[in-house]
């Protein structure tokens, strides 16, 4: 009786119509191919490593959790976009009217497109940020935040094309 169902589990699954991934992701199974175009910076501050660090980071996330393909333009699955803000701001103002935290705060304009489904095509902001001493030395500390708020902000994309939140 368990062989039974496990076959017919299995069985319902293959023929769904959606992939679902370890990731939560769902996936149209006609999806052989993803692209992500390169993220221009366009914020009025900008960051030199910035662009490629959230362009290559979505890419390899995408790669990662999903059985696409990657391809350089044109795929089923397109992302692309702009860097739109890069920012510092004092935040938690002391008396004497200094901040003890700064904020680097990164903000990005995306749009997906769904070519199987047009559908689920977004285009959306995203914006996440980091704190910090205002103490600290940012020069020393500014990559190590870069790398978490892009993490963040990748994340974010990710689900919102595949996870459907």
């Amino acid at each position: 009786m368990k062989k039974l169902l496990i076959i017919v589990l299995i069985a319902v699954l293959q023929a769904s119509c959606l992939r679902v991934t370890f990731s939560g992701a769902s996936i149209d199974p006609e999806a052989k191919t993803f692209s992500v175009q390169y993220f221009e910076n366009n914020a009025s501050l900008i960051q030199p490593i910035l662009s490629q660090t959230l362009t290559e980071q979505l890419r390899d996330k995408i790669l990662g959790q999903t059985q696409l393909s990657m391809t350089k333009s044109g795929g089923d699955m397109a992302f692309e976009g702009e860097i739109t803000g890069y920012t510092l701001q004092p935040v938690a103002i002391q008396s004497g009217e200094t901040a003890q935290l700064t904020q680097l705060t990164i903000t990005i304009n995306v749009r997906f497109f769904n070519r199987l489904d047009e559908t689920k095509n977004f285009e959306s902001r995203f914006s996440r940020y980091q704190q910090f001493a205002s103490s600290s030395n940012f020069a020393s500390i500014e990559e190590s935040l870069v790398e978490s708020i892009v993490e963040e902000l990748v994340e974010d994309i990710f689900n919102k094309a595949f996870v459907n939140w």
